[in-house]
């Protein structure tokens, strides 16, 4: 039977914890799913611990004082499929988790968002602001396609918290939410954010107000964190962005390379794009098979494409002769050796057509492009181990059986071959 968990940080809530406790027992005992709950205290002295106790949940204490200790010590000692994290002051209440439900199947985080149409916020100007403030600088100052980050009412998949790594969080306080977020994204999984009127507690209280301006310091420093590697290949979705780039000379890279591929490729048959990643090439072919070294682009992948492959292109997992087009866009760079041609002739059905693109070697334009690009400290830099020219690529072909059908330059620099197995 599938088992929810509800992590709660508690400082203090003698007057509104017993009720949450027993509203949650009420719903899911009612629904018949079976529930945790782990209640993490930051120090209380009003007896919520001794409350908790006697309501048999789970209590777990912070080492360190912070909502992210508290946090963080909840979801990584769960045991629940799905992960509810929320506050213990009613402004989460217990019927909202139904909502939870009807999505949890939908993405891999469900966010109880505030800023989306159906959503609305009750809270004092002050913290308004500042909350609006940190969703949009999150929002369009790393090119995050969510409206309400800080949100604390989550339901994460357990594979979420599997993936994601204790130790290197830095936040100490309400930003840690917006971390969790951001790595989880980073690693390629999903979210989806559902309307909800968030109101204030009306009980006890706030423990946000007097550390608002050491929060807002807090934010700016997890910002300066992710903005640095934004654009770099530890983003799942590094590929897809390259193809929407602000940089116009990677934007018209990136477009003339998707034109040239997707008008190469054979439309009938079966299709795999070798070490897809989360190009638009791939995203456009939602019927091929995508196969990646990167567990993150092929989740990141999941939204459009169905059937995905984790494995090595020099020991591919498919029968001989199986595929009528074969792409293997920008990867051959990547490999030592020659097994990935042996795998590509292994795996393509006789007549079958292969588009295959790499940097030439030879071409004065790329060996400017890839200085500078290097200086930048953008991209693939320095995992070109194997480095093609026109002429040695065409022989490599050749010696497998491929006959060159066409080629295509893209600034004179990348060369995309169209060749077809005899």
């Amino acid at each position: 039977m599938d088992k929810i968990t509800f992590v709660i940080p508690t400082l203090n809530e003698v007057k509104t914890i017993p009720f949450l406790i027993k509203g949650l027992k009420e719903l899911f005992n009612k629904i018949q799913m079976a529930y945790e709950i782990i209640c993490v205290d930051g120090g209380s002295s009003d007896g919520t611990v001794e409350i908790c106790n006697n309501l048999g949940v789970k209590v777990l204490f912070q080492k360190k004082q912070g909502y992210a200790e508290a946090l963080l010590i909840g979801i990584f000692n769960s045991s629940g499929d799905w992960i509810v994290t929320m506050d213990a002051d009613f402004s989460h209440p217990a019927e909202f988790i139904l909502e939870f439900l009807k999505y949890k199947e939908d993405a891999d985080i469900i966010i109880a968002s505030r800023y989306i149409k159906g959503g609305f916020s009750c809270t004092g100007f002050l913290r308004k602001c500042v909350s609006r403030f940190i969703c949009i600088l999150f929002r369009y100052g790393l090119s995050l396609p969510v409206k309400d980050i800080t949100s604390g009412f989550r339901l994460y998949k357990r594979e979420v918290i599997k993936a994601l790594e204790a130790q290197s969080f830095i936040s100490t306080e309400f930003e840690i939410l917006v971390e969790i977020f951001i790595e989880a994204y980073r690693k390629g999984y999903s979210f989806k954010e559902i309307p909800f009127g968030y109101t204030p507690r009306r009980q006890g209280k706030s423990h946000i107000l007097n550390k608002i301006f050491r929060l807002f310091r807090g934010y700016l420093s997890l910002f300066w964190k992710f903005l640095k590697i934004r654009n770099s290949l530890k983003f799942a979705d590094y590929d897809e962005r390259a193809y929407y780039s602000l940089n116009p000379l990677q934007r018209y890279w990136q477009k003339k390379r998707y034109r040239i591929i997707t008008d190469f490729i054979k439309k009938n048959g079966l299709t795999v794009d070798l070490g897809c990643g989360s190009s638009k090439i791939i995203q456009s072919l939602p019927e091929a098979v995508a196969v990646d070294i990167s567990l993150d682009k092929l989740r990141y992948i999941r939204k459009t494409n169905r059937f995905i492959i984790n494995a090595s292109l020099d020991n591919l997992p498919f029968k001989d002769k199986i595929f009528t087009c074969i792409i293997c866009s920008e990867v051959i760079e990547h490999i030592k050796g020659d097994n990935v041609f042996k795998e590509i002739c292994r795996i393509i059905k006789p007549q079958g057509i292969l588009i295959i693109g790499t940097p030439d070697y030879n071409s004065l334009i790329w060996k400017i492009i890839e200085f500078f690009y290097n200086f930048l400290g953008q991209g693939y830099k320095d995992t070109h181990i194997t480095r093609y020219t026109n002429i040695t690529l065409k022989e490599i072909l050749k010696n497998y059986e491929f006959e060159i059908i066409t080629q295509k330059y893209i600034f004179g620099s990348e060369l995309i071959i169209k060749a077809k197995k005899i």
